[in-house]
């Protein structure tokens, strides 16, 4: 892994009008990583990015993209990187799927095979058929797009919500094939909604709210530090709460923080951990995924967004 950053953002300033829609924002992307920018609608996560793919010229602070400047650097940078903009937009609507990606491909000079392409990202229907791009469903248009954005073997990619309206099958299939870009050197920076899915893929997580970091670090870091007080689990739902509070001591509280989602709260020990897997053998419910201590990047991430709306209320 290189020790220069694919990607150097520096006190980066976009404005639209008197609003700074990116104020002040710094992080760095290291090269053969995945990065994940989380943030709701409005964070400034995609003014970031299409800044970093000269798409935007800051108002103020540095952008550095494989070394040079994405808004002078153009021409330079576009045969080394891959764009996916958000809901697959950028493509003349009439264009038929994989005459598309065959023409694209024609203009790197070592493109990634179409047909693999094709077969990986589950459009072998599109190109047996003729329908144009404006027929097919989000879906579709969305692997397409991602596969415009691969097709010319880039050393960097940015993707903007690359699994949006993708069905589960759709979805693994994305991960697995950004996994293994990851491991031949490629460096993806990909904004989404998913927090399961930066959970999942980034070994870098930025989370940002108005314009600014508020966290940063990997998905271990950002969630760890927590007491282990707190016990996780999935099961029916519905569960008489009631009865496993009463079979737990005084001090422990259970509560079902979402359908099928039990969190029980006390200080963890091995004799807790026996109380509550004995009451739930007893109930015939198998206890799944279990979990002491650990916060998820959701909770982080919805902690770190409330604070954030908090201070930025009138």
């Amino acid at each position: 892994m290189s020790a220069v950053p694919a990607v150097e953002i520096s006190s980066l300033v976009k404005r639209y009008g008197s609003t700074a829609a990116v104020d002040g924002l710094s992080f760095q992307v290291a090269a053969g990583t995945i990065t994940a920018v989380l943030g709701p609608n409005g964070a400034g996560k995609t003014t970031t990015v299409e800044i970093c793919e000269g798409f935007r010229r800051p108002d103020d602070g540095a952008v550095r993209v494989l070394g040079l400047d994405p808004w002078r650097d153009g021409a330079a940078l576009r045969p080394r990187v891959g764009v996916m903009l958000q809901d697959g937009a950028g493509f003349y609507p009439g264009a038929r799927p994989v005459e598309l990606l065959t023409h694209l491909a024609r203009l790197h000079a070592s493109p990634l095979d179409v047909s693999m392409l094709v077969a990986r990202l589950g459009l072998e229907s599109l190109a047996r058929g003729r329908a144009p791009l404006r027929r097919l469903s989000g879906g579709e248009r969305q692997r397409v797009a991602l596969a415009a954005a691969l097709v010319g073997r880039p050393d960097l990619v940015f993707l903007d919500e690359p699994t949006a309206g993708l069905d589960p099958q759709g979805r693994r299939a994305t991960w697995q094939l950004l996994d293994e870009l990851r491991a031949a050197g490629v460096t993806v920076v990909l904004t989404t909604h998913l927090i399961d899915e930066a959970e999942r893929l980034a070994d870098h997580v930025v989370i940002i709210d108005a314009g600014r970091v508020l966290a940063e670090g990997t998905p271990q870091e950002l969630t760890s530090g927590v007491s282990d007080d707190v016990i996780r689990f999935g099961g029916p739902p519905r569960l008489d709460v009631g009865s496993l509070r009463a079979a737990l001591p005084a001090a422990a509280t259970v509560r079902e923080v979402a359908p099928g989602s039990y969190e029980v709260t006390a200080p963890v020990d091995p004799s807790l951990l026996a109380t509550l897997t004995s009451w739930c053998a007893a109930q015939d419910i198998l206890a799944e995924g279990l979990q002491v201590g650990r916060r998820s990047l959701e909770d982080v991430y919805l902690e770190l967004i409330g604070a954030s709306a908090g201070r930025t209320a009138p």
